[in-house]
Formats: structure tokens, C-alpha cells, sequence
């Protein structure tokens, strides 16, 4: 297969079980080894994607996340300085701002092997946070809203798509709540999204569509419907 993906646009990546979504992303990121072809980025030839495809020029986030026996703070920062990143911007875009406010510890919260003390759609949502809080060029998602209700699943891509939308503005709306977030000025991110769901193909700039490792179709979700 042969694609381009333009700087700040929306693509969603469908398609049956084993048409080879999970493998693509994999091979982009540098995870499973590439059979043949190439991977350029801004033109540029992309060597050792592995130690390429990393913050804050790419963050990803695989159907099961990985998170630690640690504090939720210290599994979102993952090292990162606490004083230099916003945590209001990451928690809000990731939806998980209602959810750390019902913790009594918050941040503090010890979350368990695996994140076991959280449910599976906090458990998504926490390692939304951690790439947004890193801002990133690209962000990669392998089926991240697959244990969120469909509410929250919703909120979670319209504030990304949003935020696109309105990258030079400090604020922006969700239905009728204004979130006021401190964002990177001119932060635009790339979204390569792994999803089956409807509400998420709507929202695409672009549509792409594999079947047996080749892609079968691609363009908007009302053309393609």
C-alpha cells in the first residue's frame, strides 16, 4: 500500500478483523521490522522509525495501554518535568477531568498493576493524557475509544477536532461548556486513528479503508458510505 497523510488532518484507518490495521500502524511506528518500502516524513527518508516515531514528534497509544504500579501523575509524566507541562489542557482533552476530580487522592492516586484500579475506558483516557500532555506532531491511536461510553467517546475526538479548528485560540467550545486550555500556540496535530466506530468515521477528514493488508477504499465517510 502507498498513502500520504497531510499535516493536521483527521485519518481514520478501518476496516474487518486481520485486514492488517493494528500490523500498519506497527510497521509505521517501527515496532514490527518493514518487509520493503519506505517511510518519509517532510520528504526526509525515515531511517530507524522506532527512534524516530517518539515525543514530541509522535506519541502512540496501542489497544491495551501500559500503564505502571505507580502514582497516575507519575504514569502520565512518565519523567517528564512536572512544572513544564499542563496538566488542566492534557486532563480536559482526554476527558478525564470529571473522573480526577471523584478520586480523593486525584493525581495521587496509586492505579495499580496495569492500571487495574482503573476502569478500562480511565485506564484509555490516562494514556490520552499522556501523549497530550506532551503535544506531539503525530498522535496515533489504535482503537482508543473502544471502552469509552459513547458520550465520552464523542467528547473526547470533537475536543481534538476542535482544537485543530481553533489552534490559534485559547479556548474552545464543547457543546455548551467553553474549556479554557493552555496549548503549544500553533500546535497542530496529526490524528492516524484505528477505529470501527460510525461517530468517529464521520468526523474524518479522511477515510481509509483496508481489506487483506491492501487498501480497498479511501476518501469521506459520505462518500464512501
Amino acid at each position: 500500500m502507498s498513502l500520504t497523510i497531510q499535516r493536521g488532518n483527521f485519518v481514520v484507518i478501518t476496516g474487518h478483523v486481520g485486514s492488517g490495521k493494528t500490523t500498519l500502524l506497527r510497521v509505521l511506528l517501527g515496532l514490527l521490522p518493514m518487509q520493503s518500502g519506505a517511510i518519509y516524513w517532510n520528504d526526509r527518508l525515515v531511517d530507524e522509525p522506532a527512534n524516530f516515531f517518539v515525543p514530541p514528534r509522535s506519541a502512540y497509544t496501542p489497544q491495551v495501554p501500559k500503564l505502571f504500579s505507580d502514582s497516575l501523575k507519575e504514569n502520565i509524566l512518565l519523567g517528564l518535568a512536572e512544572d513544564t507541562v499542563d496538566w488542566e489542557g492534557a486532563i480536559a482533552q482526554a476527558v478525564f477531568d470529571q473522573d480526577l476530580a471523584a478520586m480523593p487522592e486525584g493525581l495521587e492516586t496509586v492505579i495499580g498493576s496495569k492500571g487495574v484500579r482503573l476502569s478500562g475506558g480511565q485506564l484509555q483516557r490516562a494514556a490520552a493524557a499522556r501523549m497530550f500532555i506532551r503535544q506531539p506532531d503525530l498522535l496515533v491511536f489504535d482503537d482508543l475509544s473502544s471502552a469509552l461510553d459513547v458520550k465520552t467517546e464523542q467528547a473526547l475526538w470533537s475536543r481534538l477536532i476542535s482544537m485543530k479548528e481553533r489552534r490559534k485560540s485559547r479556548e474552545w467550545e464543547v457543546g455548551k461548556e467553553t474549556t479554557s486550555v493552555s496549548v503549544r500556540y500553533g500546535w497542530m496535530p496529526t490524528c492516524l486513528i484505528v477505529s470501527h466506530r460510525r461517530s468517529v468515521l464521520q468526523q474524518a477528514d479522511r477515510v481509509i479503508v483496508l481489506k487483506n493488508g491492501s487498501i480497498e477504499a479511501e476518501g469521506t465517510f459520505d462518500r464512501l458510505k
